[in-house]
């Protein structure tokens, strides 16, 4: 019996667990990596190392893939295409790829779409900017560059006319949008096959810090059945109507006055969904792989009343393997997944999942261990 051959597109840690998502089913992987170090490439076997911005490393790369999909959104549209001439199944396609790679041209479908979101337009200079602000109600304003940014980087807030050059030294457009005055970030992921069907996962609450997702709560706290169905429902329409195939991550502003709005969209594994992992039926990475094969996708639903994923972030403490003593005996049930980096301070290095019925002490225990892990409180 042959099975098929997944090529993964960057070798990050999202390239990293949807292999291992990929290992029962006896999916083999081939990985295009920029280093040998890199999260993924340690643990794949099948690995090329290469610059996914050149044609011919892309078009040689996918020789023997049955599938192309992705860790990031950055592979030049244009590529991708070349590559669907040659007859490779690229998941998700360009076509759909370039909302995520490009947010002017993210934000122009949404609103074509009707999908609520922030006011916006992609602005020329700073005066155009102040010109922006006072056609809504004034600053601050909040700034991207269309291409090129995560974790907050190529995003800033900004106060006035003054503030706004930064921006516009990438060379690249920026993007103008309201600040929104909202409660909480939420997200809503979903996975779509080639042939349609889609599942959705809880709508958690994102709770970020300093432009970096710190903590996700499964399902969010407080939210509204109403709610939760429209994020729901946005997030299947905006798969469906892009033409999604795989893993889709629709971030969410809930407003003061009751609404929620799309802020970010990421066609691949996501952060917000890395408490799958441990608390759902499928995993968003197991159902991803399944997705981007054509398989019939996996139950959502979670396994638990409530999951806690916290992120764990390099600090001045690199030898974080010396805690797993303390965090594995305080919690046995505490998930622990390391992506086999460097630690660096702010990097993302690993994440945690607790899981329970009481929310407030699953969540003591998952701020705990990350916190353990990077040295921030010693008991």
């Amino acid at each position: 019996m042959t099975f098929p051959v997944v090529g993964m597109v960057g070798g990050g840690q999202l390239a990293r667990m949807t292999h291992e998502a990929g290992i029962p089913l006896g999916i083999r992987f081939k990985l295009l990596s920029d280093t040998p170090q890199d999260s993924a490439a340690q643990v794949v076997s099948d690995v090329v190392i290469g610059d996914y911005r050149d044609l011919e490393t892309l078009r040689a790369f996918a020789q023997g893939c049955d599938v192309i999909t992705f860790d990031h959104e950055h592979v030049p549209t244009a590529h991708l295409r070349v590559l669907e001439a040659d007859g490779i199944a690229v998941r998700p396609g360009p076509d759909a790829l370039q909302h995520a790679h490009d947010k002017g041209v993210m934000r122009a479908k949404l609103s074509e779409i009707g999908v609520p979101c922030p006011r916006h337009r992609i602005v020329t200079d700073p005066a155009d900017v102040a010109r922006f602000a006072a056609e809504g109600d004034g600053f601050p304003v909040v700034l991207k560059t269309v291409v090129g940014g995560y974790d907050g980087k190529g995003v800033w807030v900004v106060r006035d006319e003054d503030g706004a050059a930064d921006p516009f030294l990438a060379g690249v457009p920026v993007l103008a949008e309201e600040k929104v005055d909202f409660v909480r970030e939420l997200a809503a992921n979903v996975v779509r096959s080639p042939h349609g069907q889609a599942v959705s996962y809880p709508v958690v609450e994102s709770v970020q810090v300093n432009g970096v997702c710190d903590t996700v709560i499964a399902p969010a706290p407080d939210l509204s059945a109403e709610l939760s169905a429209q994020a729901q429902q946005l997030a299947l329409t905006i798969a469906a109507e892009l033409g999604v195939v795989g893993h889709l991550a629709v971030e969410l502003f809930e407003t003061r006055d009751g609404r929620i709005l799309v802020n970010e969209l990421a066609m691949r594994p996501h952060n917000s969904g890395h408490w799958t992992q441990d608390g759902a039926m499928t995993s968003q990475f197991a159902n991803h792989v399944r997705a981007v094969l054509d398989l019939p996708l996996g139950d959502p639903r979670p396994r638990a009343k409530w999951t806690v994923m916290a992120n764990v972030l390099g600090g001045d403490f690199p030898d974080m393997y010396s805690a797993y003593l303390h965090c594995m005996a305080r919690d046995p049930q505490l998930k622990i997944h390391m992506y086999g980096k460097d630690v660096k301070p702010g990097r993302k290095v690993g994440h945690v999942n607790t899981y329970g019925d009481d929310l407030a002490d699953v969540r003591e225990r998952a701020r705990h261990a990350a916190d353990y892990l990077r040295g921030t409180i010693t008991e």
